[in-house]
């Protein structure tokens, strides 16, 4: 009789463990059961994002470079079991060799933007009186991210990477229609050396967990690539109500459309904070 392989059990990436949903549910993706994230699942992965912030953003912009750098190295690794998930969910193999190389290349990119962010947004400002002004960038704190249903993946890895890169840590809710993707990057981080907390992701439906995230009073920004209209007005009248940023970008479909807006996607994640200093007697 010939040998069974055992079937993955998808869980959800929580403060850097694998946890199944509070609620115990469950959605059917092809052969596959996909938790079902709850609202409690959502503020837990918030709460675990708010405990990282404060380390992650500590870390120099240098070792954040090098950790991104990292995770691209594992990304890569898993590049065929990637491929393989992806041309499941129905992409023709062309399409996803070139969706997970683009995934890793975006990765590297946002790596080599971590120690340059301070001098492209920080300044020294000219000031017409015995003081000295300078603005320094810092990160936002807890971001969350709603990815678009495709591309899966570097659709997800478009709006994580400048969050990270910029020094906030993350809550992202994956594609709802094809969630295995973003599960498995899960498995790339757990090798990876970004810390537990500094990346959660949620399965589910986007109905029940986006508002939630939206919501939330402990998160500083959303940034929104669902492409979804009705959603998108949602999330910022949610917003409103506690003052987070909010940015709405169309699904990243390529290496180039991820990185041509980069400086763009990094400022609607940092905070300027601009301090004055006497000068002279």
């Amino acid at each position: 009789m010939d040998r069974l392989p055992v079937r993955k059990t998808y869980k959800l990436w929580i403060g850097g463990a694998f946890v199944r949903s509070e609620s115990g549910r469950s959605d059917t993706v092809g052969v596959f059961n996909i938790p079902r994230g709850s609202r409690k699942d959502v503020r837990d992965a918030v709460a675990a994002a708010r405990r990282a912030a404060e380390p992650w953003a500590k870390r120099t912009a240098y070792n954040r470079g090098q950790i991104l750098y990292r995770a691209a190295e594992a990304l890569e690794s898993r590049r065929a079991q990637l491929i393989a998930v992806l041309t499941d969910a129905g992409s023709d193999s062309s399409q996803a060799e070139a969706e997970v190389d683009a995934a890793v290349d975006v990765l590297l990119h946002y790596a080599g933007w971590t120690d340059k962010l301070q001098g492209v947004l920080g300044a020294i400002n000219p000031v017409a009186a015995p003081f000295l002004s300078f603005s320094l960038p810092e990160p936002t704190g807890v971001v969350g991210v709603v990815a678009p249903d495709a591309p899966a993946l570097l659709g997800l890895v478009a709006e994580v990477s400048p969050a990270l890169a910029a020094g906030n840590t993350v809550v992202a809710i994956l594609s709802e229609s094809r969630p295995l993707a973003g599960l498995d990057l899960a498995e790339v981080l757990g090798v990876s050396d970004i810390p537990g907390g500094v990346v959660n992701l949620l399965s589910g439906r986007r109905g029940e967990l986006v508002p939630a995230l939206g919501a939330h009073r402990d998160l500083n920004a959303i940034v929104d690539a669902s492409g979804e209209p009705a959603l998108g007005t949602e999330l910022d009248k949610l917003a409103a109500e506690t003052i987070k940023r909010t940015s709405h970008h169309a699904a990243a479909s390529s290496y180039e459309l991820a990185v041509e807006d980069s400086l763009e996607r990094l400022a609607a994640v940092t905070e300027l904070k601009t301090a004055w200093h006497p000068v002279g007697a």
